[in-house]
């Protein structure tokens, strides 16, 4: 397949938008799947994973291909539960276009904003797709607006609903001004196309004209032909969208309800048409390992081979499946690759190209494809792979910090070492699960984004893994910092085997910005201290920084400078001067006012008007505060801020509250000083 008949998607949402949903119905209605699985009987094709089905959402993104109009679209279902937020950036980050999927009665929800925001990072072009218009409640001009409003999008919609909730029959389609209709009874029947009615009629031609001002702007050969009354090409029109959304100047709309196969298929003509294939995109930048300098990647199959590794997962068969999507040049199997972030060469034993959780084999993956690797055992996420002789390194992905721990260990002592494997492969799968031993108690603590996305690893761990382990109660991440300004001085001396080892370094402490993170400076030339002691004092001053200062809790945005220091030529040594430093920080943060800080969450409840009263005093009781209050034609949108300390078990009394109606999501917000210490 040229790379011109390419395309790679990501299908991203909140929660219960229907994107899984939407993505069986592409699988069947592009021959990929026979029937069509359904989310809510546990049968959906991408949802493979036993707790995807026993829970009902998308937790791992999965990776398929399939085929519209001789284009070949590799698409990366992305889960929508904010605690799953990786997932979704490293989709996002090898992607060249996205489809937003909004419900049309949620419209424009916090997760939708969130990954709305982290596209626009990453510069995605996108079309929309607003779906469930047969829920009640549904209302497409109010999503209309709120993604204008909420997203600072310019919503262009190519399609209107003909009617809405129980009355949704079908779509307008503006450019060509005609009527589609799905035939309820039969869902591989094909569509029927109407003439515009006399009721629709008035409010097509006003959206047409819409269409045509903003397509204006991107072509002025449109807009001559337009104010002249001549006949446009439908061809003309698509080149104008397409280049309209690679430059992201407008958001083309699309409508529909997934669940009763309408909307489907004008959809997958406007990824095939509108969104970006990979030779579409600019060059990718990289940063040569030689010097150091910012490279640009040519898009092309003649170059040197070169692709990031954007998810593992571990299969226990085939060992570590290496996701990549291939920015460059060809990557054949069986011969051998080098990994820039390890230094090392590795043999590639297999190239996969997967369906959900089945695959095809291949002996070759080019420029703009996106396949699996096998036979890699050292290769992490966000490791870039390609040629010895042309080594360039690809911008990592970062990763929030994880704010949530609990303690887990094995019911016998003998599957401790079975457990402590079981934990690294869950790590090397997901950047933001991390595993870390207590020193004093030889404990195990994990940690991650949120209760549902701990509770789905243990799960794992105990059904996927089959290690019967037990963990204790979710524990806050704290953090620890500074709130004013000192100096300190610190002095070591040790004899050691005979050999004396002297230091002595001043340190400056101080707070920075919250959000701003640790930094270390040196105010000392390299004369009056040599550059591998300056290094040995930046290791012990950001070893210390992991360690705590009262509490134990790593710390954060703190400012560290060395100003003075006393070097021996005779009995200076560098752990002296690392030593020194370390205990020089803790010292110097502890006559600084240090401060215990907790995770502060954004909190996004959505809720029937009825028991709005009852929730806000909910979560004003558990320390939260009302940000802003949304009122939806069905529902009333609460947004929050809350510390994580007090929303343990919120879910249950959610429900409780609201006779099982209520919903809502919760993401990491910032850090703030806990009032009353630990």
């Amino acid at each position: 397949m040229s790379v011109d008949k390419m395309r790679n998607i990501g299908i991203m949402a909140h929660i219960d938008a229907g994107k899984t949903t939407t993505t069986e119905r592409i699988l069947f209605y592009t021959g990929k799947s026979h029937r069509i699985g359904e989310v809510d009987d546990g049968e959906a094709t991408m949802d493979w994973m036993e707790q995807e089905q026993n829970r009902g959402i998308t937790i791992v993104s999965a990776a398929t291909t399939c085929f519209w109009n001789e284009h070949q679209i590799n698409i990366i279902d992305t889960p929508g539960h904010v605690d799953f937020t990786a997932e979704v950036e490293r989709s996002l980050r090898v992607l060249d276009g996205a489809v937003g999927i909004f419900c049309a009665v949620g419209g424009v929800e916090p997760q939708s904003e969130t990954v709305w925001h982290q596209a626009d990072t990453y510069n995605v072009p996108r079309i929309a797709y607003i779906n469930k218009m047969d829920r009640i409640g549904a209302d497409f001009f109010a999503v209309l607006a709120e993604i204008n409003e909420k997203l600072n999008a310019d919503p262009m919609p190519l399609y209107l609903p003909i009617g809405a909730e129980s009355d949704f029959k079908g779509i307008i389609d503006i450019i060509n001004m005609r009527e589609i209709y799905w035939p309820e009874d039969d869902e591989k029947a094909g569509l029927a196309y109407r003439e515009l009615s006399d009721a629709n009629r008035v409010l097509a031609e006003e959206w047409h004209e819409k269409l045509f001002d903003k397509l204006g702007t991107v072509s002025d050969e449109i807009m001559e032909l337009y104010l002249e009354g001549e006949e446009i090409s439908v061809e003309l029109i698509h080149s104008a969208i397409r280049k309209g959304v690679l430059e992201q100047v407008f958001l083309p709309i699309f409508v529909g309800a997934s669940l009763r196969n309408i909307g489907v298929q004008p959809l997958l003509d406007g990824i095939v048409d509108y969104l970006p294939a990979p030779e579409d995109l600019p060059p990718v930048k990289g940063i040569a390992v030689k010097n150091e300098q910012e490279v640009l990647v040519e898009r092309s199959e003649n170059g040197s081979p070169l692709a990031l590794v954007f998810k593992i997962q571990n299969d226990r068969e085939a060992g570590p499946m290496c996701y990549i999507r291939v920015y460059s040049g060809s990557i054949k199997k069986g011969t051998a690759i080098y990994n820039m972030n390890k230094r090392k060469r590795e043999r590639m034993n297999r190239i996969l190209r997967m369906h959900s959780n089945t695959s095809e084999d291949l002996s070759v993956l080019s420029a703009g494809d996106i396949g699996v690797i096998i036979g890699m055992k050292d290769a992490q996420t966000g490791d870039t792979i390609g040629s010895e002789g042309h080594q360039v390194l690809l911008e990592s992905m970062h990763f929030p910090e994880p704010v949530i721990s609990v303690a887990i260990e094995p019911k016998t002592m003998s599957d401790m070492d079975k457990l402590k494997k079981t934990l690294n492969i869950l790590t090397k799968e997901d950047p933001t699960f991390t595993v870390a031993e207590n020193d004093e108690t030889g404990q195990l603590v994990i940690s991650g984004m949120g209760e549902l996305h701990l509770d789905v690893l243990v799960t794992r761990v105990t059904k996927e893994y089959k290690v019967d382990a037990k963990i204790g109660n979710p524990q806050v991440s704290y953090r620890e910092s500074v709130t004013a300004v000192s100096e300190h001085e610190e002095k070591f001396n040790k004899v050691i085997a005979g050999k004396e080892n002297t230091a002595a370094v001043t340190l400056k402490v101080m707070p920075v910005n919250r959000g701003e993170g640790n930094s270390f400076t040196s105010a000392v030339s390299e004369k009056e201290l040599p550059r591998e002691y300056q290094d040995a004092v930046r290791r012990g001053v950001e070893n210390a920084f992991s360690s705590g200062i009262m509490w134990g809790y790593p710390c954060i945005d703190i400012g560290v400078t060395l100003t003075k220091v006393v070097y021996s030529e005779l009995t200076s040594t560098t752990f002296a001067f690392e030593a020194a430093a370390a205990m020089g920080f803790d010292n110097a943060c502890r006559i600084a006012a240090p401060a215990l800080l907790e995770p502060i969450m954004n909190v996004a409840v959505l809720c029937p008007k009825d028991y709005i009263g009852e929730v806000i005093n909910n979560l004003t009781v558990r320390g939260g505060i009302v940000h802003s209050l949304e009122s939806r034609p069905a529902i009333e949108h609460i947004n929050a801020q809350a510390p994580l300390s007090k929303m343990f078990g919120y879910s249950t009394v959610l429900r409780s509250l609201t006779q099982g109606r209520g919903t809502f999501s919760m993401e990491f917000s910032h850090f703030a000083p806990k009032e009353g210490g630990l």
